[in-house]
């Protein structure tokens, strides 16, 4: 049966003409003619029966059908360019891998160690792109994601990679030394009257953490500002706007240089770890299989006694 889909040609130009909110700047950029692109989005609006664009004097604007639709194919049309230079760039064996991961967790952990996967397998160029919340894959180009959470994703085939780190105390040495003076640790009311500084997506931290050692602190420990990533909760710490806790192995050399210092060893430990997900249908990609295979035995150091590949309905 013939596909109801209309021409490419069609939907590049009203992509085009979409993204540039204009008919002559969407000419120039595919080399056409004004008339052209006119023409093609007319002929579109009939294919489909409805209007893609207002005519306003003499601009255009996309209607919400057509602000809907260009975005439905501009996700479509990226896909298909990305799938055709992975298909010119392809060899034996050789692949490309899109990974959407945790932008610390690439940072500190996983981007330091890409070299030797790369020395080990440089057929296979892994992308990288930052998520920080649950997508769906077939919405997206990606073959798999590392997500930090206490389960795989519903839908998902993947693997337990490693716990979290314990997250710890840290603050700058200036912001320190204004509420300690010359002492040299905090007691749990010291950090109780500091400025405490906030994850967004782990605002119930302090509350735990007072609660694990024992202080009564409801109201302080869900005050101060709030921060969407851990890299700007260490930037903010560094700058000395409050005490923060974070896992150790993010911050590790920041205590090391000492931009950071921990005002007291009491600890929170972590009841999330790291999980690498993927679409049970991407199971057999072998760019995927070799990438899996390694970052397993990378963190096989940190989780020795778990490495089984989950599913969930």
């Amino acid at each position: 049966m013939r596909r109801k889909v209309p021409s490419l040609n069609a939907l590049l130009v009203f992509e085009a003409a979409a993204r540039l909110q204009s008919f002559t700047q969407a000419a120039d950029e595919l080399a056409l003619t004004q008339s052209a692109v006119c023409k093609q989005i007319a002929n579109l609006e009939d294919w489909l029966g409805l209007a893609l664009f207002a005519r306003v004097k003499k601009r255009v604007q996309l209607s919400s059908a057509g602000r809907d639709y260009a975005e439905k194919i501009r996700r479509h049309l990226d896909k298909i360019e990305r799938d055709t230079l992975e298909l010119m760039a392809h060899k034996e064996g050789a692949g490309v891998l899109e990974l959407a991961v945790i932008p610390t967790f690439a940072t500190h952990w996983l981007i330091p160690r890409l070299a030797e996967f790369q020395s080990l397998r440089p057929d296979i160029t892994v992308n990288l792109s930052t998520k920080t919340s649950a997508f769906l894959f077939p919405d997206t180009l990606f073959h798999a994601a590392i997500h930090s959470g206490t389960t795989l994703w519903p839908g998902t085939s993947g693997d337990y990679l490693m716990a979290e780190d314990p997250a710890v105390p840290v603050c700058s040495p200036a912001l320190l030394h204004r509420h300690l003076g010359r002492k040299k640790h905090a007691t749990i009311q010291d950090i109780a009257n500091m400025p405490l500084l906030h994850l967004n997506t782990r605002l119930e931290d302090w509350r735990r953490w007072f609660e694990l050692h024992q202080h009564n602190n409801d109201v302080n420990a869900v005050n101060g500002a709030r921060y969407e990533l851990f890299t700007m909760l260490i930037e903010a710490a560094i700058a000395g706007l409050g005490t923060a806790l974070i896992p150790r192995y993010m911050i590790q050399a920041q205590l090391d240089s000492g931009k950071l210092v921990v005002p007291t060893d009491l600890s929170l430990p972590e009841q999330t770890g790291y999980y690498l997900v993927y679409p049970e249908e991407n199971t057999a990609l072998p760019t995927l299989q070799a990438f899996r295979d390694w970052l397993l035995s990378q963190t096989h150091q940190f989780n020795p006694t778990d490495q089984t590949t989950r599913k969930l309905p």
